[in-house]
């Protein structure tokens, strides 16, 4: 299972535990196959928990809820995948220098090539 998705699912369940399987497929672009494997996992990792809705008449629905360790693994995760994203955001950002400098040297050749 990868972080990304760990993370995105972690993230729904914090600000949306009543969603269902098919939204949250629909929401992380992944599998309904795929969400039901992610969330089994977090649960058997003990990062979910589900609780029936007590006024629900469809007792198959549920509540995902983070645990305590949960949370924190979205913390974790959180911290890991900005600081990924900084670290291409550099490597993007000298890429950008690197093509304007080529660029700007094109345009001074071109400008001296058309001087002569």
């Amino acid at each position: 299972m990868s972080d990304q998705i760990q993370l995105k699912v972690l993230q729904i369940f914090r600000d949306h535990p009543d969603i269902n399987q098919r939204d949250l497929a629909k929401y992380t672009g992944v599998s309904l196959g795929k969400v039901n494997y992610v969330v089994k996992a977090l649960k058997d990792k003990g990062l979910v928990k589900f609780e029936n809705f007590s006024k629900n008449p469809n007792k198959l629905q549920y509540a995902y809820l983070l645990t305590p360790q949960g949370l924190l693994e979205k913390t974790r995760l959180t911290m890991y995948f900005l600081r990924r994203k900084q670290a291409e955001f550099e490597v993007l950002k000298q890429e950008i220098v690197e093509l304007e400098n080529e660029l700007l040297e094109k345009r001074e050749h071109d400008e001296t090539d058309q001087c002569i």
